[in-house]
């Protein structure tokens, strides 16, 4: 078993859920509540990781991060780093391609919340923020937590990507993913096997424990 790839993995994992948490909070809610020209647009570009190949979408990553040209070279010049072949990176791209899994389920979570609720709370004097704190983020809580299933799992199994930004560098960037290809490679079959069914087990006690979580609340607001 490799500890030090699965380690990496679901730090990978709770980093991108850290920065999807309020971004997909706050655009869900936006997008659940405004009406605005290109907004089709937009919903089409963050939908885009949801059926572009995850090696198309890494290599575009790849060639935006490069540090010869465009947003790679700005961020060499800028602060004296680049996004490619470290954990960074990984992160960065792990965001991108999971904000549709992030997104879509909280909006549908914050479209779901009668208007008549959130007029009630303004007539009562509640500040947008407290209506938010108090009453939207609960009545959502559900869908939240959905989202936050599938960008965990997501990045967890995550090959495509993690290969294209972040290489094959061992403690850096070689996920659980790109571990159990490494092994099947060479043709050691019983490390493989371990290390799929570790990552199916972990992955299924850690879905199965955010649904718990997520029906408790639902039982908690009924």
């Amino acid at each position: 078993m490799d500890w030090q790839a699965l380690a990496l993995s679901v730090k990978l994992s709770f980093v991108t859920l850290l920065f999807l948490l309020p971004i997909g909070i706050l655009l869900g809610r936006w997008l659940a509540y405004r009406q605005f020209w290109g907004k089709s647009l937009l919903q089409t570009l963050l939908a885009l990781p949801l059926v572009l190949p995850p090696t198309v979408l890494g290599y575009y990553l790849l060639v935006a991060f490069s540090p010869n040209q465009g947003l790679g070279l700005w961020l060499v010049n800028t602060f004296g780093t680049t996004l490619i072949f470290n954990f960074q990176g990984l992160v960065f791209a792990s965001i991108i391609f999971n904000l549709p899994f992030a997104i879509h389920p909280m909006q549908r979570a914050f479209a779901a919340i009668p208007r008549e609720i959130r007029e009630a709370a303004a007539c009562c004097g509640m500040r947008p923020s407290l209506v938010l704190w108090k009453i939207e983020l609960p009545l959502a809580w559900p869908g939240i937590v959905s989202a936050m299933v599938m960008c965990f799992a997501h990045t967890l199994g995550e090959f495509g990507i993690a290969l294209m930004v972040g290489g094959n560098i061992p403690f850096e960037t070689q996920t659980i993913a790109i571990a159990i290809y490494d092994r099947v490679q060479s043709f050691d079959d019983h490390a493989a096997a371990v290390m799929s069914f570790s990552l199916l087990l972990f992955s299924m006690l850690t879905i199965s424990f955010t649904y718990w979580l997520s029906a408790r609340s639902e039982r908690t607001h009924d």
